[in-house]
């Protein structure tokens, strides 16, 4: 499978969004910590476009694509395109543009974990990642989004961008 998934049609309206679903080294608080390397077999047999966008992990509301998920030093960095001809793909796009949406949470089941130490209860080695959402309250405090590129064209208003704090 392609390492990037096709990108929202020509015309559909989309806006971008950008950020960490998961971090490394950092127990969450569900006490999982995540190891480097834990996605790698996962987005090679999945690829991107193998890997669904929902709205809070409800896999009857798909808000969008992700067009770009990969592993870096920090964790698994993620682009994507909300679908703005959608009721949910609008309804997010505006929370994130007003600030009050901005956690990324992860949809999988561990292939291969070890006992943890003190509060980390499991350190997951390989992951079968299968969605990344878009929620209010993210497992790992630091899994959010980092700067929405939303743009005039893409949303219809004349919103300045979102940026990191």
């Amino acid at each position: 499978m392609s390492a990037r998934a096709a990108p929202v049609p020509e015309g559909e309206a989309a806006a971008a969004i950008r950020g960490y679903a998961a971090l490394f080294g950092d127990t969450d608080t569900a006490g999982d910590l995540i190891e480097p390397g834990a996605f790698g077999a996962s987005l090679r047999h999945r690829g991107t476009a193998g890997i669904r966008m929902l709205w809070q992990h409800d896999p009857a509301r798909p808000i969008g694509v992700w067009t770009a998920i990969r592993e870096d030093r920090e964790g698994l960095y993620v682009e994507g395109r909300l679908a703005l001809s959608t009721q949910a793909g609008r309804e997010a796009a505006e929370l994130v543009a007003a600030g009050a949406l901005d956690g990324l949470s992860i949809g999988f089941r561990p292939r291969l974990a070890r006992r943890g130490v003190g509060a980390t209860r499991r350190r997951l080695v390989t992951i079968d990642l299968w969605e990344i959402s878009l929620v209010t309250f993210p497992m790992h405090e630091r899994a959010r989004l980092i700067a929405p590129a939303f743009s005039r064209a893409a949303t219809g208003s004349a919103r300045p961008a979102f940026i990191a704090h």
